[in-house]
């Protein structure tokens, strides 16, 4: 037999939380979180316990309990177990330890969430281990999550130390050497035996993991075949591991499935406040800012209300996210009860802005989104913005766009010469223009007549050829005086479709 390559040195921190069904509804549902809860699976009239809160432990309530069990502890709240929360949660967990350390293996399973990190090397960036791992705890508490963390050198004495201390969430750092007697104490349940392994165990005496590791290897192997030699080595801390880290994209999107239709937008405002906070949690992790939030609402007539709001500039500021949705779901209600909710963030670069020492400050972007979200309630959207010349040579042709910061520079153009200011007329007015050889000579505007001196032109102007519309306009610049010596710069353009002389523009 091919003797087992040492395995490389390393540093792992295994992340594991436990209940996770109960965790994941409760992170979002923050007036719960000191009352016993327990989550119930299954179809009725055969539904079970599949997770619970500390507080409804204490009372007593184990797992597969059914609902008449329940109903003998009047003061637990009952949830309905909500499969799109916990991957939510488990999405948001593993974006929070992806900011330490890129290689990342999940092991989670239906009734707990398990990652192990490897953060070998990272000493430099965030110190020593005890640190590393106190900032990680940090951070998964901030989402709402309880969790127990354990660093070792070998991957599976992090994850049976992780899952041993589960009882009582904090961090525990195992010295390089010390693996078997840190994991001496731990019961065998950690090692998920099957049930004919554990009965064995049970009736040899074998309860906790030191008393395993102490059993003669050839005697076990003996009688278990090479699955006891790999439960020796788990039990001693020396079993190798072949590390399989998974891709995590950075998806914000945070999801709740309402306990009951909501049709006050205070009430969702309440619940969307919480999701805001998850997603700028995750956000920060990543040293990034919400861009945009996009709500997509599931209504109780089977439809989907979709809403999204950007401002200027990616801000993680709660508060002016809340009141700029809150001004757009007022200007757009949706039309049903609400059932569930699904909150996408688009990540975008935090913004920083260098001033002089002597420069005064500038007013927040927030205070300029804001006012223009409630201006926009009262003129409509289509009325709001800035206003871009369209890529056509019709006249006064220009559409609005919202307002957009430039990601890149701005390009300095020099200015090789002076040109005049035209002041538009809108609308334009009619004049009385005499023509000689097709060239204009003459013309009265504002009941004063103006001898033209010089003309320049005609260009003709004509429609789109992919556009049904007709218009063909020919235009002037003309020079022209009046009797009491008034000079005139002016535009003058020709509807040939109709005959008709306009002054559109005058040259300051």
């Amino acid at each position: 037999m091919t003797p087992l390559t040492p395995e490389p040195a390393g540093l792992y921190a295994c992340v594991y939380a436990t209940q996770f069904p109960a965790q994941a509804i409760l992170r979002m549902r923050p007036h719960l979180r000191s009352k016993p809860c327990v989550v119930m699976q299954g179809e009725p009239p055969l539904l079970y316990v599949s997770s619970f809160n500390a507080r409804a432990h204490a009372l007593g309530v184990t797992h597969g309990m059914n609902q008449v069990e329940i109903d003998t502890f009047p003061s637990i709240t009952v949830l309905q177990r909500k499969p799109l929360e916990e991957s939510a949660a488990s999405k948001g967990i593993l974006d929070c330890v992806g900011a330490f350390s890129p290689r990342i293996e999940d092991r989670s399973s239906d009734q707990a969430f398990l990652c192990v990190v490897d953060i070998g090397g990272t000493e430099k960036l965030f110190g020593p281990p005890a640190t590393l791992a106190h900032d990680m705890n940090e951070c998964i508490q901030a989402l709402g999550i309880a969790a127990s963390i354990a660093v070792s050198g070998n991957f599976y004495t992090a994850v049976s130390m992780a899952r041993g201390r589960s009882s009582r969430t904090g961090i525990t750092v195992i010295a390089p050497g010390e693996e078997r007697s840190a994991l001496a104490s731990l019961p065998l349940s950690v090692l998920d035996l099957s049930p004919e392994h554990a009965e064995t165990f049970s009736l040899w005496g074998i309860h906790t993991l030191g008393m395993l590791a102490g059993l003669p290897e050839s005697s076990l192997i003996a009688r278990m075949g090479q699955y006891g030699k790999r439960l020796l080595q788990l039990a001693r801390g020396a079993m190798p591991h072949l590390f399989q880290p998974i891709e995590i994209p950075l998806v914000l999107e945070e999801t709740i499935e309402l306990d009951t239709p909501v049709e006050l937008l205070d009430s969702l405002l309440f619940v969307i406040g919480v999701m805001l906070e998850q997603l700028i949690l995750r956000a920060t992790a990543h040293i990034l800012a919400l861009a945009s939030v996009t709500l997509a609402l599931s209504l109780q007539d089977r439809t989907r209300h979709v809403r999204t709001v950007r401002p200027a500039l990616p801000s993680n500021d709660r508060g002016m996210w809340i009141k700029l949705i809150h001004l757009d779901l007022e200007a757009h209600p949706a039309q049903a009860a609400i059932l569930s909710l699904v909150l996408t963030a688009e990540p975008g670069n935090t913004g920083k802005l260098q001033l002089g020492l002597f420069s005064p400050q500038l007013p927040e972007p927030g205070r300029l989104d804001i006012t223009l979200a409630r201006i926009r309630a009262i003129v409509g959207e289509e009325c709001v913005g800035r206003a871009v010349i369209e890529d056509t040579q019709r006249p006064d042709a220009f559409h609005i766009e919202p307002f957009r910061v430039p990601t890149s520079p701005a390009v300095e153009r020099s200015i090789h010469s002076l040109r005049p200011a035209m002041r538009q007329m809108r609308p334009a007015e009619p004049v009385t223009l005499a023509l000689r050889h097709k060239r204009p000579v003459s013309f009265f505007f504002r009941d004063k007549r103006y001898l033209v001196e010089h003309a320049y032109g005609p260009w003709l102007i004509s429609g789109d050829w992919w556009n049904p519309t007709l218009w063909i306009h020919e235009q002037w610049d003309l020079i022209a005086r009046s009797q009491d010596n008034v000079l005139l710069c002016c535009c003058i353009t020709h509807d040939r479709t109709q005959n008709h002389w306009q002054l559109s523009a005058i040259y300051d």
